[in-house]
């Protein structure tokens, strides 16, 4: 299978189509990046990325940190974790407060902000705000085998300034005893993670332990244990884009999850990592062109979970 033709010729399928969707403007900092952006990379587990379009511009990756958060929370608290988030689709907005006061403080699941905020407590455990932070950093530039992964301050400041939804949530879970650090210590963490600037190459290298069982097969790194990364990609499959991951895993069928910055995230068990850009979003704040991307590489290769067998690369 010539998987740099595929990359190569869905890019060029939908370049004329740049620029659509809307862009997230409740961030003043991601309101001025250009809507016409648009890169898809998939990595493999030979150390090859096949690339097209803006691969190597870095993008903030916002939710999509939700993913390696998880990751490294369930390493710190195992199946402790799941005492203080669940693991069901939401069926709400991904910011919903009347949810979290309804089922008493617990969020659906870690992708939903009040889930992710959680997450982030346990992931920062005894450590000041600076030390997780930078646990972080370091283990995505060792999974990217990038040192020019960084965080975007200005993003950062932008989430903070215009974080007064994320405030309310994380005061709510405060209120309930779902937090284990005080509410400002873990938004610091949290708005720094979601402004982790990273380009699609660098987001598909790194993530290639969700599709080989929490190891980089390139490296030998391992990020999670196997049985974690086949649990973090079926909630990808499930609540990976909120409200969307229904049609999502009907039309491309295998685990996502997107931000709001325009990337998606996307892991073929057994066969790659994939990573799209296009700042347009859907109703559901998905990439609208990213996830017509993913939807034509699933059709051009037959890759899907829910085939009896993933066809040889």
């Amino acid at each position: 299978m010539d998987l740099g033709a595929i990359v190569s010729e869905t890019w060029a399928e939908l370049a004329d189509e740049r620029g659509s969707g809307n862009p997230a403007r409740y961030i003043p900092a991601l309101a001025l990046v250009d809507p016409n952006k648009f890169g898809i990379a998939l990595a493999t587990s030979d150390g090859e990325v096949f690339c097209a379009g803006d691969t190597d511009e870095a993008f903030s990756i916002q939710s999509i940190s939700k993913v390696f958060a998880l990751a490294l929370a369930l390493e710190r608290e195992g199946p402790a974790l799941w005492d203080a988030v669940g693991r069901e689709p939401s069926g709400n907005a991904f910011n919903s407060i009347v949810q979290l006061e309804r089922e008493k403080g617990i969020p659906r699941n870690p992708f939903i902000n009040s889930g992710a905020i959680v997450t982030t407590d346990r992931f920062i455990g005894d450590r000041s705000p600076d030390e997780a932070v930078g646990d972080l950093l370091v283990r995505l530039q060792r999974m990217g085998r990038d040192e020019a992964i960084r965080f975007d301050p200005e993003v950062a400041r932008s989430e903070s300034e215009t974080g007064s939804r994320n405030r309310s949530l994380a005061w709510f879970l405060a209120d309930f005893g779902r937090l284990l650090n005080p509410v400002e210590d873990v938004l610091s963490v949290y708005f720094r993670q979601c402004a982790l600037a990273m380009s699609c190459r660098q987001l598909a290298e790194s993530a290639l332990f969700l599709a080989f069982d929490g190891t980089d097969p390139v490296t030998g790194q391992q990020m999670c244990s196997a049985s974690r990364a086949r649990r973090i990609n079926a909630l990808m499959l499930l609540c990976g884009h909120y409200d969307n991951s229904g049609q999502f895993a009907f039309e491309v069928g295998f685990p996502g999850k997107s931000g709001v910055g325009g990337g998606i995230l996307a892991s073929v068990p057994g066969r790659a990592a994939i990573a799209v850009w296009s700042p347009g979003l859907n109703r559901a704040g998905t990439s609208l062109l990213g996830a017509k991307a993913l939807a034509q590489i699933a059709r051009r290769t037959s890759w899907s979970v829910f085939s009896g067998k993933l066809p040889e690369i």
